[in-house]
């Protein structure tokens, strides 16, 4: 937040003890203001080559938006931390994670959908199933994460169910998860993400993360999305 400027005072004691000097006569209680240009000189000017600030970042660039990968995986990792001191349980800590993503998902959401009406004449918003999880699949891993997910793959035994495949998440790299809690995903703020992008295009679901590793990928991880009945509903209608 920009912090307001500097006060000065017009009447300072050195202005008063000075009056004389800065008025037309020396009986005349009236006295000239310094120019404009003083002032400024007083308060001084912005030193050339500053970094702007945040705030005044064009949001639809891209090319120069980018986080370091370094510095999310400390924060995160001091999330996770924090969270874990705070919680009964891994049940806990997966759900306060999940709450985590949810709320930078609706903001994701937000920001693709601004780029999306400011770069084009007629924006298209998706509201069919399918086209929206593609949408998650590539454009949402990669504002987020940088690149694509690996797959997607759909339940063979419930007709509700989806799943996004993320072979390596940047977000577990640089987390060391004991023994004791093996059954953590912090995945679970990925699909926390997933779910708020979801239910703002207006298809709820339920979205969880688990942990599917395999002897390539040991860090491989599924986000399971259970959708919920208005939706297979609706898709029916639309067919």
């Amino acid at each position: 937040m920009q912090q307001p400027h500097p006060r000065f005072s017009v009447l300072s004691g050195s202005s008063l003890s000075s009056a004389e000097h800065l008025s037309p006569t020396a009986s005349s209680t009236r006295f000239s203001l310094p120019s404009a240009t003083s002032i400024n000189t007083a308060l001084g000017t912005p030193k050339p080559g500053l970094r702007p600030n945040i705030y005044d970042r064009n949001l639809n660039k891209t090319r120069t938006s980018e986080v370091s990968a370094s510095a999310f995986a400390f924060l995160f990792s001091e999330v996770v931390q924090y969270t874990q001191k705070r919680v009964s349980g891994i049940n806990d800590l997966e759900r306060r994670l999940n709450t985590l993503g949810y709320r930078a998902g609706t903001r994701v959401l937000e920001l693709m959908v601004w780029r999306a009406e400011s770069s084009s004449k007629a924006p298209k918003r998706e509201i069919r199933f399918l086209p929206a999880l593609m949408s998650i699949h590539t454009q949402v891993w990669r504002a987020v994460f940088g690149r694509p997910a690996d797959a997607i793959e759909k339940s063979v035994e419930n007709e509700d169910e989806y799943m996004i495949i993320d072979n390596d998440p940047p977000i577990e790299r640089h987390i060391s998860v004991p023994k004791d809690m093996n059954q953590l995903s912090c995945s679970s703020f990925t699909a926390g993400v997933v779910e708020a992008v979801l239910d703002g295009l207006g298809l709820p679901a339920r979205v969880t993360a688990h942990h599917t590793p395999t002897q390539q990928f040991p860090s491989r991880t599924t986000i399971l999305i259970k959708l919920d009945k208005s939706v297979l509903e609706r898709e029916e209608i639309l067919k």
